[in-house]
């Protein structure tokens, strides 16, 4: 057996190990419109806080407003909701086209690996907004979603490690500059995930 026919068969082997070890529907296009949900989300989130003034100074007094809260609270719902389910309907497209099943072992131990810190850092956003802790929970929305993207990326592809890198490093940022929350936000949620679901999409949207 030629050199050229070895490489063939153990790259063949290595296919189907991946296969049945990592769970590889997840859509590129699905990061892309998370991105851009978001990068809409965050347009309408800066008109309720900034109005037209071009600034991104920090306006605790505003965001003492019951109204104002509810508005935002209702805007970033949406961004998940949609962001959710684009991603559920892509990955199910994506898995028919490859004769995949989406509910096996291996997506059972992803969902799990990403509700532990993703529910547990929704559960401490809700007792910062409580109790009118403004100010760090983008910080804590990028810190806890950079864990479940860590963890995730131990049953999917690694790129999706290098990414919950970057939104933690994005959120201890943003931790340490207050004020600048929406920012970071918007880079996080909309500007990464965009690129990272461009080089997702190319590299193993097929």
């Amino acid at each position: 057996m030629e050199k050229q026919e070895i490489y063939s068969e153990l790259h063949s082997i290595r296919n189907l190990m991946e296969r049945s070890a990592k769970f590889i529907s997840l859509s590129g296009l699905s990061g892309i419109m998370a991105g851009v949900y978001a990068l809409i989300g965050a347009g309408i989130a800066y008109l309720l806080v900034y109005g037209q003034s071009l600034t991104m100074d920090y306006r605790e007094n505003l965001l003492q407003e019951a109204e104002l809260l509810w508005n935002l609270f209702f805007v970033a719902l949406a961004v998940l909701i949609l962001s959710i389910g684009t991603g559920i309907l892509l990955t199910l497209r994506k898995a028919n086209k490859n004769n995949q099943k989406v509910w096996n072992p291996i997506s059972k131990k992803l969902l799990f690996s990403m509700l532990v810190p993703l529910l547990t850092g929704g559960l401490l956003i809700l007792i910062l907004f409580y109790r009118g802790y403004y100010g760090v929970i983008a910080p804590t929305c990028l810190i806890f979603y950079g864990l479940a993207l860590v963890g995730a990326s131990n049953f999917t592809f690694e790129d999706v490690k290098w990414l919950g890198l970057m939104e933690l490093i994005l959120g201890i940022f943003a931790a340490l500059i207050p004020g600048y929350g929406l920012l970071f936000w918007t880079i996080g949620f909309g500007l990464l995930h965009i690129i990272y679901g461009t080089i997702m999409h190319f590299k193993y949207d097929k």
